[in-house]
């Protein structure tokens, strides 16, 4: 028995090993979303291009899309900003989530960088932020026909995160 004490820092070294092994062979930016398959949050908000406009969940149903989490206090959002732009034009349809940000910036920023979204939500107190899941901006969902959420992305998207990540699975939901 006394020989067997003398093993035991030797045998919490070797788990502990293993742990951080483990560990550090995970990827860190993976931020895995528990709404996979679930249905877009239910909400009801205004546009940022108009107050008096009203929308729901309801608009993300009968086509696949992308939502764009975004701010005008995001650096990361101006850097894909282009990039949304240019998919866009491509007839991607993508709608924005303004996320804790000042509407009349947020119009100015539209206006001056030019409107990738087909409309763009304001989600002013962030609730509808919260109900999806949102770690901070930018975010990006991609959101099937029935209006369920297929897969999430969180960081900027480029032409390699499009390419290689979600156009094969936008394509998978056409």
């Amino acid at each position: 028995m006394q020989r067997f004490k003398l093993f035991i820092p030797l045998i919490v070294f070797g788990v502990l090993a293993v742990l951080f092994w483990r560990g550090l062979s995970l990827d860190p930016t993976a931020m895995p979303s528990a709404l996979i398959d679930d249905p877009v949050p239910a909400f009801d908000l205004p546009t940022v291009k108009d107050d008096q406009q009203r929308v729901t969940q309801d608009i993300f149903k009968g086509q696949v899309s992308l939502i764009n989490v975004w701010a005008t206090w995001c650096i990361s959002c101006r850097v894909e900003h282009p990039y949304l732009n240019k998919l866009a034009k491509q007839g991607l349809p993508i709608y924005g989530v303004n996320y804790k940000d000042d509407v009349d910036e947020a119009k100015v920023w539209l206006k001056n960088l030019h409107d990738p979204y087909v409309l763009s939500i304001v989600d002013a107190d962030g609730r509808l932020g919260i109900d999806l899941g949102v770690f901070g901006a930018p975010e990006t969902y991609l959101v099937d026909k029935q209006g369920l959420i297929r897969y999430k992305h969180v960081g900027v998207v480029d032409d390699r995160v499009w390419t290689t990540i979600l156009k094969p699975v936008y394509d998978s939901l056409l």
